[in-house]
């Protein structure tokens, strides 16, 4: 809708229905009509998909019937040359979406339907055709370049509009380091043809490997400051505006203080007395809260840990009997049996003909031969348990399909498994382990960008004087902290701290992502190591991994549950913080708008605090670049 424009039609296709689309094209809908792919006359860069209808509508009673009872379907009369008719006018009752808005689309319904999405979760529009999909699908990947899921074979990924990829792609590419066959190197080449899914694999190894390499001196400085250059280049821009004013202005305020922190020493850990306690005759739990708060306190007792954990990741439900629990592992049994015969009985030529069972079986193969081996439970050659931690990941793969296995997912299962030392227990505590960390490991990576996007936003209220250098040290972006969210914290503690660090985080108290807040203590703890010397992101990634083996869990815990104190206490908390803490949001607007500014003030005042204090401050001619807009757009968006 808009102004007339000539355009070249590169594609047409006529019986053509109109299935969904924004409530704006609510009179179109199940109408029969035309689609195009046009080329604007002016700027040959400007494609869109158009579709028009024609003056017949379908009951949607109709959909699922055979086309051919429809045939009075009128004709395009433009032709390729781009002349118009007579009636173009009433192109402005068309449906258009340019291709920089498409993200990806998706043939369903034996190729009938076509989805096309908008990158952001949303469905820009469904199309229902005569016959089938496949040709228009076919010349939107010749107009366009696309990636297919490896998920789904039906599903394409627009790669020109991912800005993220290219960023990435960009970004490893200009490293220029070698390109021998293994490690790191390998990944950076995986990205032209799997560059989302290889993303994950390249992160986790480069915040380890690459410091190996440092540390050794086998690496050159030149090299050493591409990467400090590259691997920030994807948000390494000022993100001091996420309003994306770029208009000059100046800000004259005082920053509000926080409240004083209040202390939480650690309590003992929920003993067997304690447990037995809550429970009744039947042996449900008779109160559930309280036992999450002794958890939440102080953790479990290893004597009773295997049993506590199966309520927390839901193998159990809270309320139920030991008689019903007894009848529901038994059926957990039998349906762990059948999905794990499933995978256990696909022949060598059905293995040959499924590329994407056979990648996820020998990406599994890969990680569970290097998860934990300096664990005594998964040391040493042909050790049993590592065929079992195989064997539930194949599993799961069989479990949900669509999640597949990402590179992570053996960290997550190692402990379990160590602990409940049993096969299907491990299995379905795993299964609940995953509904809470799924997302991290969604193919678009929404969950992970959103995580550094909320991480950012904490920070900046909680430090702004470190946020503001980190902004101005290209680490902006939080990639330092990848691995602390991706499996939380398991490379970072010892296999005993990993189970009472998860234990605590898996009672879902004090608040939403509590993890977020441990990370902005551990980044406020380091604060002067991390700003010392003009540190860069290879010094700040480095300094984040020293930190591995040398974390006291107890003293983190208590100080993070001060931090949410401090913050929920704030006068000026913003509703930004609010919403990812979980705490309701402020009464009017205009506390909303006071939490904007104080957010901006807080985003800006790396001149204006100093160890807490506020002095009053100038911010002059604060820019923002579109650059940063952008970053802005990609840390939140998503292909689908």
């Amino acid at each position: 809708m808009g102004d007339i424009e000539e355009v070249f039609d590169l594609f047409t296709q006529d019986g053509v229905i109109l299935k969904q689309a924004q409530a704006s094209y609510m009179q179109f809908l199940n109408s029969l009509g035309t689609v195009y792919i046009n080329e604007a006359k002016t700027d040959p860069r400007e494609r869109f998909l158009e579709w028009k209808p024609n003056d017949i509508t379908v009951d949607s009673d109709m959909q699922d019937q055979e086309w051919a009872v429809v045939n009075t379907i009128q004709k395009r009369t433009r032709t390729i040359s781009g002349s118009l008719p007579s009636d173009y006018s009433n192109r402005l009752r068309s449906l258009r979406v340019p291709f920089r808005d498409i993200k990806s689309f998706k043939s369903s319904h034996k190729n009938r339907e076509l989805t096309v999405y908008n990158g952001q979760g949303d469905t820009i529009c469904i199309f229902l055709f005569q016959t089938n999909c496949d040709h228009m699908a076919g010349h939107l990947k010749k107009f366009m370049k696309v990636v297919p899921s490896k998920r789904d074979r039906n599903l394409y990924y627009v790669q020109d509009n991912t800005l993220e990829i290219q960023q990435l792609t960009k970004s490893f590419a200009e490293l220029n380091l070698p390109t021998d066959d293994s490690g790191i190197w390998r990944l950076v080449r995986n990205f032209q043809t799997q560059p989302v899914e290889t993303t994950f694999e390249a992160f986790s190894k480069v915040t380890t490997l690459m410091y190996k390499t440092m540390d050794k001196k086998e690496i050159s400085d030149h090299d050493r400051e591409a990467l400090n250059k590259s691997i920030t280049e994807y948000g390494s821009n000022n993100t001091t505006d996420f309003a994306g004013n770029s208009n000059d202005y100046e800000v004259v305020a005082t920053v509000p203080e926080l409240p004083v922190r209040p202390e939480f020493p650690r309590l003992k850990p929920l003993s067997q007395e304690l447990w037995r306690d809550h429970m009744d005759f039947e042996g449900k739990i008779e109160d559930v809260e309280s036992v999450k708060n002794l958890i939440f306190r102080g953790g479990i007792c290893p004597s009773i840990r295997k049993e506590v954990w199966k309520y927390l990741l839901e193998y159990y439900p809270w309320t139920s009997t030991y008689k019903e629990r007894q009848n529901l592992a038994e059926n957990l049994k039998d349906e762990y049996y059948k999905m794990k015969l499933q995978w256990k009985t696909i022949t060598k030529t059905q293995e040959d003909n499924f590329s994407d069972y056979r990648d996820r079986k020998s990406l599994i193969e890969k990680d569970v031969n290097r998860t934990d081996r300096t664990v005594e439970f998964f040391a040493g050659d042909n050790n049993k348990n590592l065929n079992t931690l195989f064997e539930i990941l194949m599993t799961f793969v069989m479990y949900n399909f669509d999640l597949g296995y990402v590179q992570g997912m053996s960290d997550l299962l190692s402990p379990i498994l160590q602990l409940v030392e049993d096969e299907v227990e491990s299995f379905w505590c795993f299964v609940g382990f995953m509904k809470i960390m799924s997302s991290n490991f969604d193919i678009d990576q929404a969950g992970m960008k959103e995580q550094f996007k909320k991480l950012q936003e904490l920070l900046a209220f909680f430090s702004p004087n470190l946020s503001n250098y980190l902004n101005e040290h290209d680490s902006a972006n939080m990639f330092f902290c990848f691995r602390w969210l991706l499996v939380w914290f398991k490379r970072e503690l010892s296999q005993d701290d990993v189970m009472r660090f998860w234990e605590v985080l898996w009672t879902g108290l004090p608040c939403q992502n509590f993890h977020l807040l441990i990370a902005v203590t551990i980044l406020d703890n380091e604060k002067e190591a991390l700003m010392a010397n003009g540190n860069g992101f290879t010094e700040i990634l480095k300094h984040i991994n020293d930190l591995s083996g040398k974390l006291d869990i107890d003293t983190i815990f208590n100080k993070a549950e001060g931090v949410y104190h401090q913050l929920k206490n704030a006068e000026h908390l913003t509703d930004n913080v609010r919403a990812i803490l979980g705490l309701p949001l402020a009464p009017s607007s205009s506390n909303s708008a006071s939490s904007s500014i104080a957010r901006e003030m807080s985003l800006a005042s790396d001149a204006c605090a100093s160890n807490g204090s506020a002095p009053r401050c100038s911010v002059e001619n604060v820019r923002i670049s579109p650059d940063e807009n952008s970053y802005e757009r990609s840390i939140s968006g998503s292909y689908l």
